[in-house]
């Protein structure tokens, strides 16, 4: 079977980072000393995905990435979204001329290479300094979502997205897969079974860490729309973190809270309640923001290819965890809540009793002195 020749591709690496609460990306046009501007999809059918406070796009011109085999020259990109990420985009050209299973070895450094998680931390931290006016509670969490697109927009002959499909091994090169002979069938079968086509000739295929995208129009739409998956998986990432964090905070003020010898009248616990409801409240307002960046509001292809990046993503299972844990702080707040409460009701009883026998003693003195 001849092999499939590229005449037009490229690896767009993906390094994903938390950075803040929350960006103002109004206030980030302003301050960034370059042009930006916002996320647009151009394909018909775009109009059914809505994306109500769009990321802001800026370029960072080209750079160089030394690897094993030599240097690079690549184009740096950014993408500011506003519930605290940015992400960094990297296009590594493909010679033309270059044969599509003789990418593997390539694809497989730059999934994971620390020559692009260098030059990402750099472009990262230099563009958090530009923008720090525009970030709310500025961060750099010490974890980073990775992801890459092998972008296709043109293969010698035009083969359609089946031929494509049959012709090539996709399953190793979006794998990275150099050592292995040959992947077993249930391999190929379990990485390339989310692939989805338009036309005869376009193609995507979604696995977990990387995705083959066959785009003779050139669109990026649906490369954008990885990445904006891929925000949402790391954000919830950092919330699960977060919440994990929160309630190992209330677990040991708790403990600390039990061994001290207090008043029965008076709860230890108000000042720790008010510190978990506004935890949860705040926590709560940052999810909605992520969960709300894009939204399905009908049944076309690229809210196909959505929906099938946010499984493969395990988005859904994050979610979850997230909402399981969000719920056990609201546990936790109602417990303490209870708690004070009740202090508040015996220490309430205690004066009316006070008060009796206060009235009481008064009456047994008068009667007393006449």
């Amino acid at each position: 079977m001849d092999p499939l020749v590229l005449e037009k591709a490229s690896i767009l690496c993906y390094r994903l980072y938390d950075v803040a609460d929350e960006i103002d990306l109004g206030a980030a046009e302003s301050v960034l000393a370059r042009d930006a501007r916002r996320l647009r999809f151009g394909r018909s059918g775009a109009e059914f995905l809505l994306v109500p406070n769009p990321p802001l796009l800026l370029g960072l011109g080209r750079r160089s990435l030394t690897l094993p085999g030599g240097a690079l020259e690549v184009e740096a990109r950014a993408r500011l979204f506003d519930f605290g990420s940015i992400s960094i985009v990297l296009t590594v050209p493909v010679p033309s001329g270059t044969e599509l299973d003789t990418l593997t070895p390539l694809a497989d450094r730059l999934y994971d290479g620390p020559e692009v998680d260098a030059l990402a931390l750099e472009l990262v931290e230099g563009l958090r300094r530009e923008v720090a006016p525009a970030m709310s509670n500025p961060h750099l969490w010490e974890q980073v979502e990775h992801y890459a697109v092998v972008f296709v927009e043109g293969i010698r002959g035009r083969p359609s997205a089946e031929e494509v499909l049959r012709r090539a091994d996709l399953a190793r090169l979006l794998l990275g897969e150099t050592t292995v002979p040959e992947l077993s069938a249930a391999e190929r079968q379990d990485v390339t079974q989310r692939h989805l086509s338009y036309g005869i000739d376009d193609l995507v295929v979604i696995d977990w860490n990387a995705a083959f995208v066959y785009e003779p129009s050139g669109s990026r739409d649906i490369p954008d729309i990885l990445e904006i998956a891929n925000a949402q998986l790391l954000e919830l990432r950092y919330y699960d973190e977060a919440l994990d964090n929160s309630l190992a905070r209330v677990n040991q003020r708790l403990k600390r809270e039990r061994q001290r010898l207090g008043s029965i009248f008076r709860s230890p616990y108000p000042a720790l309640s008010r510190q978990v409801l506004v935890a949860l409240l705040e926590m709560s307002e940052l999810i909605e923001r992520v969960e709300n960046s894009l939204k399905i509001i009908g049944d076309f292809y690229l809210a196909r290819v959505y929906e099938a990046a946010v499984e493969q993503l395990r988005i859904p299972a994050w979610k979850e965890t997230v909402t399981r844990k969000q719920e056990i702080l609201g546990d936790v707040y109602g417990w303490l809540k209870g708690e004070v409460d009740t202090a508040r009701s015996l220490t309430l009883e205690v004066m009316i009793v006070l008060l009796i026998v206060v009235e009481l003693l008064v009456a047994l003195g008068s009667v007393i002195k006449h």
